[in-house]
């Protein structure tokens, strides 16, 4: 019975885990209400659900404040940039719609390319602030890096899209999903994003003369 009730205990350290996901899926929330900072928010939802329950390296809250921190301003950049683009292609759904069924060549290329916006975005979005929590780039080279990424490793792409609108249709399905269901989605997609990851960092040895870096990712 000692064994059970170990702090080592396979059952308690699983239940910890899922304690601290339900803690940073909640301080995502929490940091996304003012909507400018979806981006460095959901940057620290991704360093901390690798570096800190994958890796087990650091706490939750301290290393998702210092995340959230570090990549604020290009961060708060890049997702204000990405609001804009979701609103203005929300207010463009219909106009799109209509020209569609009109049933004019015009009508059936307009909403095409549309698509293919739309498209291209969902692509940036899966791998934009993964990056950014791992790489300091300006916002130009990451919205470069992200869409060349993405269409790089497309397959992966298409199959974190398909994470994220599961998630997304969870949480419009049941508000109580918020408490978790972000961290499980990023959870998820770290596997996947993590595999492409390692094909852009550098080897250990060329980073281990950087004095003073943590280089946790490449354990």
């Amino acid at each position: 019975m000692s064994g059970f009730f170990s702090i080592d205990n396979p059952f308690f350290t699983f239940m910890g885990k899922v304690c601290d996901m339900m803690i940073i899926s909640l301080l995502w929330f929490v940091c996304c209400l003012p909507i400018v900072t979806i981006g460095p928010a959901t940057t620290a939802l991704y360093y901390v659900m690798v570096k800190v329950i994958r890796r087990e390296r650091g706490y939750v809250f301290r290393e998702y404040c210092r995340s959230f921190k570090e990549n604020f301003k290009v961060g708060t950049i890049s997702g204000v940039i990405l609001v804009l683009l979701a609103v203005i292609l929300v207010i463009d759904y219909n106009f799109a719609i209509q020209m569609m069924q009109q049933n004019s060549m015009v009508g059936n290329i307009f909403f095409a390319v549309y698509c293919a916006i739309i498209m291209i975005c969902l692509c940036i979005l899966m791998f934009i602030f993964p990056i950014l929590s791992r790489f300091t780039v300006t916002v130009k080279g990451l919205f470069k890096t992200a869409f060349f990424i993405s269409i790089r490793h497309l397959p992966t792409t298409i199959l974190l899209i398909l994470i994220f609108a599961v998630a997304v249709l969870g949480c419009w399905l049941t508000v109580i999903g918020i408490v978790i269901i972000p961290a499980v989605c990023c959870l998820l997609s770290s596997f996947l994003i993590e595999r492409v990851f390692k094909k852009y960092m550098p080897k250990p040895e060329e980073s281990a003369e950087e004095s003073g870096k943590d280089t946790w990712y490449l354990e």
